[in-house]
C-alpha cells in the first residue's frame, strides 16, 4: 500500500475530488481526516470509507476562517496522532465571477477567501503538526487558469488559482531542507457534481468540451490519483512543481473542435 501508516488530511472531502481522494487516499493505507465544511457530507465519506475497511474520521470547519481552521488542525492532530499527508482540495466558483467590471467585489473577496487564504491558513496550522510527524507531503489543488487564460471569464478564480501556485513555489523553497514537500496540481475541467450543476444546461457543458484535445472532461479520480503519486513516498524528489492534468489543453493553441479526429 503507498500510503500505509500515513496521516492524511483532506480539504472539501464531502463531495468531488476530495471525496474521492479520501476514499482512494484510505484504500492505499493512509488514516484519513476528513475535513468539510458541511457536517454532513464529511460524516458520509467517513462511512464510506469505513464500509470499504478503511479508517477515517470526520472534522466540521470552515478552513477559510482562521479561528476555525486552528482548531480543525488541533482537533485532527489528536485524533489522527500526527499528520503527514494535507491535501488542500475545498474551494469555489461562483456563477457571478466574470470580467472586472461586472463581478461583484462581495464574490472576489469570498472567492479569494475560500480558494487562496483557506490554503495560508491551512497550512499556517498544519505545518508544525507535519514537523512534528517527522516531514511529510502538502498538495495544493489549483487550476490550469493559473497558467494560461480562459476565453470564459472568471476573474477572481483565476486570479485565487494563480495565487495557489505562487504560495506553493515559496513554501516548496522555505521548507525543501525541513522534510515537507509542496506541490500543486492543476486541473482543467473535471465532471464533478458541482460542475454539472454549475452549467446552465447541456450546451454550455459542451462548449467547454470542445476545447479539449482528448474530447471529455477529467473524472475525479483521475485527479485523486495524481494527488495520491504526490503524497507518497514515490514523489520524493518532486517538490515545488506545477503538475498540470488537463487531457491537453494547454499543450494545444487551436481550440479541439478544429482537429480531425485520427
Amino acid at each position: 500500500m503507498r500510503l500505509q501508516g500515513k496521516k492524511a488530511l483532506i480539504t472539501g472531502a464531502g463531495q468531488g475530488i476530495g471525496k474521492v481522494a479520501a476514499m482512494r487516499f484510505a484504500k492505499e493505507g493512509a488514516t484519513v481526516c476528513v475535513v468539510d465544511i458541511n457536517g454532513e457530507a464529511g460524516r458520509q465519506t467517513v462511512e464510506e470509507i469505513k464500509s470499504s475497511g478503511g479508517h477515517a474520521v470526520s472534522v466540521t470547519g470552515d478552513v477559510s476562517n482562521a479561528e476555525s481552521c486552528k482548531a480543525i488542525f488541533i482537533e485532527a492532530e489528536s485524533a489522527l496522532s500526527g499528520i503527514n499527508v494535507l491535501f488542500n482540495n475545498a474551494g469555489i466558483r461562483d456563477a457571478k465571477d466574470t470580467n472586472p467590471v461586472d463581478t461583484p467585489l462581495s464574490v472576489w473577496e469570498r472567492t479569494l477567501e475560500v480558494n487562496l487564504t483557506s490554503i495560508f491558513l491551512s497550512c499556517k496550522y498544519a505545518i508544525p503538526a507535519i514537523l512534528r510527524s517527522g516531514g511529510g507531503s502538502v498538495i495544493n489543488n489549483a487550476s490550469i487558469v493559473a497558467v494560461v487564460g480562459s476565453v470564459f471569464p472568471q476573474i477572481a478564480y483565476t486570479a485565487s488559482k494563480g495565487g495557489v501556485t505562487a504560495l506553493t513555489r515559496e513554501l516548496a523553497i522555505a521548507y525543501a531542507r525541513r522534510g515537507i514537500r509542496f506541490n500543486c496540481i492543476c486541473p482543467g475541467p473535471t465532471r464533478t457534481e458541482r460542475l454539472e450543476v454549475f452549467f446552465d444546461g447541456r450546451e454550455e457543458f459542451d462548449s467547454r468540451r470542445k476545447f479539449i484535445p482528448m474530447g471529455r472532461m477529467a473524472e475525479p479520480i483521475e485527479i485523486a490519483n495524481l494527488a495520491l503519486f504526490l503524497a507518497s513516498d514515490e514523489a520524493s524528489y518532486i517538490n515545488g512543481a506545477m503538475n498540470i492534468i488537463d487531457g491537453g489543453i494547454t499543450g494545444a493553441y487551436v481550440a479541439s473542435d478544429l482537429l480531425s479526429d485520427v
